[in-house]
């Protein structure tokens, strides 16, 4: 008997662009909700003020759409919001009036807590460095006395590794390797084959609850994600990046979680 051998498809050794990727990932997202004629003050842990005014329901086919103020900008953008859990929004506003910006919010109606998040592509490429930045701020809301832990960096994950599907035809696998960095290799999808190990930051929202952010070396992409690691095993994110033409893109993201296994180290541990 002799062993099957497999031979590499020579597509796979071409290197996707984000758009590529991302069509149809947010196909298992959670649903959106609504959040028509509600208001939402922040205060960030440096006493910056984020205000977001969520206007009427437009109707079906139409833009929600947020009017915002803070973090030295303003201005009427669309929006989307997802109830990850009945007392936690996961809110992004990818931004048409601040090119190649995005900002995310995740808040919980109970503990008053909040985390902000702003990811920004940077005019010119620079070498060894992600396109895509982003900046994080644990934040309360104006909903009540805030309670309950504060929002920050976690190592909680370190080790962990865990499959992703976000579709039929999206299937990734995440190792946590340390408090700076992630490997990931796609098992189904246009990248089947690739992998890279690139910059991520890790916050503990609560209780199960991590918002998990990575930016990417090799193309200009960077994303937020809400992992709820509870009972639900389901993620909620979002992307921004540069399309293969070079113009910037902002897509929704989704699925569930399978985790397949952890590590812990014995000794020295990693950064």
């Amino acid at each position: 008997m002799s062993d099957e051998v497999t031979v590499a498809d020579p597509a796979l050794d071409e290197w996707r662009t984000y758009d590529e990727f991302a069509a149809g990932i947010d196909t298992y997202r959670l649903p959106n909700t609504d959040l028509a004629g509600t208001a939402l003050a922040l205060t960030l842990e440096d006493g910056q003020s984020l205000t977001l005014d969520f206007g009427p329901s437009t109707g079906s086919g139409t833009e929600a759409l947020v009017t915002w103020s803070g973090l030295g900008a303003s201005g009427t953008d669309p929006y989307d919001a997802v109830a990850v859990r009945d007392d936690v929004v996961f809110v992004n506003l990818p931004l048409t009036s601040r090119e190649r910006e995005a900002l995310t919010i995740v808040y919980s109606t109970t503990t008053h807590r909040a985390a902000v998040i702003r990811s920004r592509i940077a005019a010119e490429a620079v070498e060894g460095t992600p396109q895509v930045g982003q900046e994080f701020w644990a934040a309360t809301t104006d909903g009540g006395t805030p309670t309950g832990e504060v929002p920050g960096p976690s190592r909680d994950l370190i080790g962990k590794r865990n499959v992703y599907r976000y579709s039929p035809h999206h299937l990734y696998e995440h190792v946590y390797v340390s408090s700076q960095r992630y490997a990931w290799q796609c098992l189904e999808g246009v990248q089947r084959g690739h992998g890279d190990m690139d910059l991520s930051t890790v916050w503990r929202f609560a209780d199960g609850l991590y918002l998990f952010c990575f930016r990417e070396f090799r193309i200009a992409v960077a994303s937020v994600w809400l992992h709820d690691l509870g009972y639900q095993l389901r993620t909620t994110g979002i992307f921004l990046g540069l399309t293969g033409e070079g113009a910037s893109e902002h897509s929704r993201a989704g699925g569930h979680i399978y985790p397949l296994g952890s590590v812990s180290y014995p000794d020295a541990q990693p950064v």
